[in-house]
């Protein structure tokens, strides 16, 4: 019987991947540690919270990349030393540890998609301090730790591109979208039990420790996943217009290439993760937009 940590569960994947626990069996067996449960920058806690579970689930995270470019001390303090507590704890106790990263390790160019053994070389603080906690991962864990990056997620219950394209929708009859970044529009609900599924092959034994990438197959630019968001929500994708990085400065530079490969999974005997406008259908077929798709004048009231 396995028994899980979630930390960072009160956050957008954090939420999906408790459901997906829940919905999966383990729902009696699970500790869900929001940010007022488990500060992971406090080492001591961490020991005493990590004590008694199997797989631990790190969802917690600094995420605000403009953020931890004006203040890099103190995103390094939750993405790399708070990552290296839970990992110290993990190896202290026997727990694997299923770490989320990011894209935003590798440089900003590129044709071809990252393999997860590409060398890494971020270009911005947050990429700094998110690879500061892989490399704790993979040093104090060879055995049992496990380095999952992902990329764009958009879900039920946070603040994500998806859900602001939308919202714009009922205050602007046109939108002008950043169309010179590609990546991989990642839906939570999809990533989680994937997260749950690696976890459950971690304690057994079967899956590889080391790095695998959890985003949708294929790659999209943010103006072609608005448009694809408009569209489904009943909306006149027309009104999406494409404009370059430029038109929208930011402190930190976001990479134009982030499209990640996914051979990793075939270790754990698993297919990548579905292409990218599949999971979004899918989302939206749950409803997960649904109330903001009426807001914004789409989707007819039931």
């Amino acid at each position: 019987m396995t028994r899980w940590l979630v930390t960072g569960a009160t956050g957008m994947l954090g939420r999906d991947v408790v459901a997906a626990l829940r919905a999966a069996g383990e729902g009696a067996r699970t500790t869900a540690l929001g940010r007022d449960g488990l500060d992971i920058t406090d080492a001591a806690r961490v020991r005493e919270a990590v004590a008694g579970h199997d797989v631990v689930v790190n969802t917690a995270a600094w995420t605000d990349v403009d953020g931890a470019e004006a203040d890099e001390e103190a995103a390094a303090a939750v993405n790399g030393t708070g990552v290296r507590h839970l990992a110290a704890a993990c190896a202290r106790h026997g727990a694997r540890l299923l770490h989320v990263s990011t894209d935003y390790v590798f440089p900003g160019a590129g044709t071809t998609p990252w393999a997860e053994d590409a060398a890494p070389a971020p270009e911005n603080a947050y990429g700094r301090t998110k690879l500061a906690g892989e490399r704790a991962v993979r040093e104090l864990l060879p055995a049992h730790g496990y380095t999952v990056r992902t990329a764009w997620l958009y879900g039920a219950h946070g603040a994500n591109f998806v859900a602001t394209v939308l919202r714009l929708a009922s205050e602007r009859e046109v939108l002008e979208v950043v169309d010179d970044q590609t990546g991989q529009p990642t839906w939570t609900g999809a990533l989680a039990p994937r997260l749950v599924a690696l976890g459950r092959s971690a304690a057994a034994g079967s899956a590889p420790p080391g790095v695998y990438h959890g985003t949708a197959s294929g790659s999209a630019t943010w103006y072609e996943l608005a448009r694809h968001a408009f569209r489904r929500a009943g909306l006149d994708p027309a009104r999406v217009r494409p404009v370059g990085s430029d038109r929208y400065p930011r402190p930190a530079p976001r990479p134009s290439w982030s499209v990640l490969g996914h051979e990793g999974w075939a270790r754990a005997g698993m297919a990548p993760l579905a292409p990218w406008p599949t999971m979004l259908e899918r989302a939206f077929a749950e409803g997960v937009f649904a109330d903001r798709a009426r807001d914004s004048g789409g989707l007819p009231r039931p």
